[in-house]
């Protein structure tokens, strides 16, 4: 694989992130029903994901799979995708773990080495939806995709980002970054990885773009009963009670 700065960058930094992943896989991956973001909503209560039974589908930054796996569960044909080895050798060990058999791929988002229009579903929770530069992983998501196909991810909502303090401390209540122009993220005391965040101006044009026509945007409200997230960053479960921290994208592909 020939990457990009950022998604060596990326690469060396959820090799030291993947042993914490690691210890919580068997968690993840046994889970009775997919949920999303740091506050493990179900899907039962987010209707974020359409039927998938019989469907070809693949998550794009797949990280140690749980999502995969729930897919796998409900009836789909998945391949999981991820550029970091670690991360694929966890997930790999829980699907001997669990008896659950789908297709494991190393390989970057941007640039997947699979046939145009293979797919009937693309997915990403907080994997290529925040860790790869969107001008390039929702291109490749379209090509992948077949004519109908959806496309669904959840990353941080603008809103969070822009009251991001810059030593990745919980959003506050005051804005302290540009809404107009956000693109890549660092957080050099912590690590050297990079995000990407859009506003939601230019995600729905660059959706459009790629033959896209969005379906829902879903923003998640914490649970009254959720715990402060074990992720730097994340907002209070307060703060995401009254704003949204974290949304999902619907959109499918017409042309």
């Amino acid at each position: 694989m020939s990457l990009p700065e950022h998604a060596r960058r990326n690469r060396t930094a959820w090799t030291e992130f993947a042993g914490g992943y690691a210890e919580r896989a068997p968690r993840s991956w046994a889970r009775e029903e997919i949920t999303w973001g740091v506050w493990g909503v179900p899907d039962s209560e987010l209707h974020a994901l359409p039927e998938v039974t019989g469907k070809d589908v693949i998550e794009l930054g797949c990280g140690t799979a749980y999502q995969a796996a729930g897919l796998t569960r409900l009836g789909a044909r998945v391949v999981g995708v991820d550029v970091t080895p670690a991360q694929l050798e966890t997930a790999r060990a829980m699907q001997a773990q669990f008896g659950l058999e789908f297709r494991l791929l190393e390989a970057s988002a941007e640039d997947v080495p699979l046939p145009d229009a293979s797919f009937d579903l693309a997915v990403s929770e907080y994997g290529a939806s925040i860790w790869c530069d969107p001008y390039r992983w929702i291109p490749e998501a379209a090509r992948l995709l077949r004519i109908g196909g959806e496309l669904v991810f959840l990353v941080n909502s603008p809103l969070s980002m822009v009251c991001a303090p810059f030593d990745e401390s919980p959003p506050g209540r005051e804005l302290l970054r540009d809404y107009f122009g956000m693109f890549s993220f660092e957080w050099p005391e912590l690590d050297e990885a990079i995000e990407f965040h859009l506003g939601h101006g230019e995600l729905i044009r660059l959706l459009r773009t790629n033959g896209f026509e969005l379906e829902d945007l879903i923003e998640i409200q914490a649970p009254e009963d959720a715990r402060p997230s074990r992720h730097p960053g994340m907002p209070s479960p307060d703060w995401a009670r009254r704003w949204p921290a974290e949304e999902i994208w619907r959109a499918r592909k017409t042309g």
